[in-house]
Order: structure tokens, then sequence, then C-alpha cells
């Protein structure tokens, strides 16, 4: 059901420091930086030849961004993202198998512009997963 891991996302409470990480110290190309106000981040991607990291930070004090790095200060990694084929027939499989849709359970439009869900940390692994339609 899953394809291809499209991101790991990395959730940084000072933006333009880890940009500069990424850009000066390892050689990475970056995207601008887009605010995301209906999911209360900031998002830069970094392009690499096999898949993106998605760097995350807080946009306004109501950001799960930001409630993230209340309990993780130096950030970490937040979420990873695969890609599926049907977004809804994923969604009703997976509930089906008794996993949790973050939400109300309806797709949102993510950071590519393509409809994505978040399914519960505790029905995998203790790892926050974004499903992307693909």
């Amino acid at each position: 059901m899953i394809g291809r891991l499209n991101h790991v996302a990395i959730a940084v409470r000072d933006l333009e420091s880890a940009c500069a990480v990424y850009r000066d110290t390892l050689g990475a190309r970056l995207s601008p930086a887009v605010p995301q106000p209906e999911h209360g981040v900031t998002t830069v991607f970094i392009e690499l030849p096999n898949t993106k990291i998605e760097l995350l930070a807080p946009l306004g004090a109501d950001s799960p961004i930001a409630r993230f790095l209340e309990r993780n200060a130096d950030g970490g990694i937040h979420h990873i993202c695969y890609e599926v084929d049907d977004i809804l027939a994923a969604r009703d499989r997976l509930v089906e198998k008794g996993a949790r849709v973050l939400g109300s359970g309806e797709p949102k439009i993510g950071a590519h512009g393509k409809p994505v869900l978040f399914l519960h940390p505790k029905d995998f692994c203790g790892t926050l997963v974004e499903l992307e339609q693909a």
C-alpha cells in the first residue's frame, strides 16, 4: 500500500540556522521558505537524489511544531511521509485494520499541494506517519 518515501520532516526552532547547516555545511540545495498557515508551520525542502528533507519551523504560538519543540527543545525528527496511490482507499484500509487517523480523518492539502493525512504515532512504532497522495 505504501509507496516511495517522500520526505523526512525535522522540526527546528531556528529555520535560518537550520538552513545554513544544510546549505553551508552539507552543500544541499534548499527551496525557499514557504509559510503554511493552515498547518501552522513554515517549510523548507531539501532535495536529495532519493528523497527530500522537510525543515519545519513553528508559525504562531498554536503551531503543532511549537508544541513539539516544547517537549524536544533541540528539535528533531517530527514525521516521515510515504506516498500512496489512493489516499482515501489507504485511509479506509488503515482504519479497517485499527489504525487511527489524526484530525477529522479527511485529507487536507499539504505543502506539495497534494492531499495528506497523518496517522497516530502509537499505531506506528512511535513514529508520526504522513501519507501523501502520489
